[in-house]
């Protein structure tokens, strides 16, 4: 499974870089290759893939409970006749059709990106383009111009840049939030609808991966539950911090210091591999 080759100390280090860097647009996924491309740890294991974006998963709908809670309510009852369409069901609705593009994506090509991406010339590389495209897209337009309503074209838009964050470094945050800014929508909204979307994302991920661990023989009395327990907890608190800290500036300092952040890691990966 994975986790037996690690130590309490990295299975620790990569609960804290899960939840530091799943809602960030600095791409989680690439974040996570680093020690096994790096440092030569094993790698993590699908179970602990499983309960770390459990805990992320936990953290983003702890934060927007009542608004998760209201448009899911307005949802079930447009779905089932009750009532009309209203901003929370057709809100709903568009998290849905946003989710789309990158479940079908995942669903067929998963395998063939993962087979030619785990590398740091991809990963470096990615972070360099997605972080001058987080720039560009970041100082595009005048904010005081963005608007604060999603159009139907627009989460079109955004659900098939998503479904580019199956190669690592690209960022499945950094890569909506930036759609979402080119396509004129303000910097609050933006980082908004990318945390919504990222709970039907991590619901499915997680999913697909939990059949793949029972198709495995998983045995869940051989599971480490404490270690386990505390990676889930380290992963959602990291996370409900981040979710808190990028709600909190974002309005203010914008993308510009994570897209910075992107070009600093990506050269310093390609300068660490001449």
């Amino acid at each position: 499974m994975g986790f037996e080759n690690l130590t309490n100390f990295q299975l620790l280090f990569l609960a804290f870089i899960q939840g530091a860097t799943e809602f960030l647009p600095i791409s989680s996924s690439g974040h996570l290759l680093l020690p096994s491309l790096l440092l030569g740890w094993a790698d993590q294991g699908l179970l602990f893939d499983v309960v770390v974006h459990l805990g992320s998963l936990v953290a983003v709908v702890s934060y927007f409970r009542k608004e998760f809670l209201s448009l899911f309510c307005g949802w079930l009852r447009n779905l089932f006749g009750i009532d009309g369409r209203n901003e929370k069901s057709d809100f709903a609705w568009k998290i849905i059709l946003g989710t789309l593009p990158a479940g079908v994506f995942g669903l067929f090509f998963s395998e063939m990106v993962e087979s030619v991406s785990r590398s740091l010339t991809v990963l470096s590389v990615t972070s360099i383009i997605f972080g001058l495209l987080l720039l560009a897209a970041d100082k595009s337009k005048a904010l005081t111009g963005r608007v604060t309503t999603i159009f139907w074209w627009q989460v079109l838009v955004i659900g098939f840049a998503q479904a580019l964050a199956l190669i690592p470094g690209v960022s499945r945050s950094g890569v909506t939030i930036t759609a979402a800014l080119f396509c004129g929508i303000s910097r609050d909204e933006a980082l908004r609808f990318s945390f919504f979307l990222s709970v039907p994302i991590i619901v499915a991920s997680g999913c697909f991966k939990f059949w793949e661990l029972s198709g495995m023989g998983l045995v869940f009395t051989e599971i480490p539950w404490a270690q386990m327990g505390i990676a889930f907890f380290v992963a959602g608190l990291v996370a409900f911090s981040c979710i808190h800290f990028c709600m909190r500036v974002v309005s203010r300092i914008g993308f510009f210091p994570f897209a910075v952040y992107r070009l600093i890691f990506g050269f310093g990966l390609l300068f660490w591999l001449i």
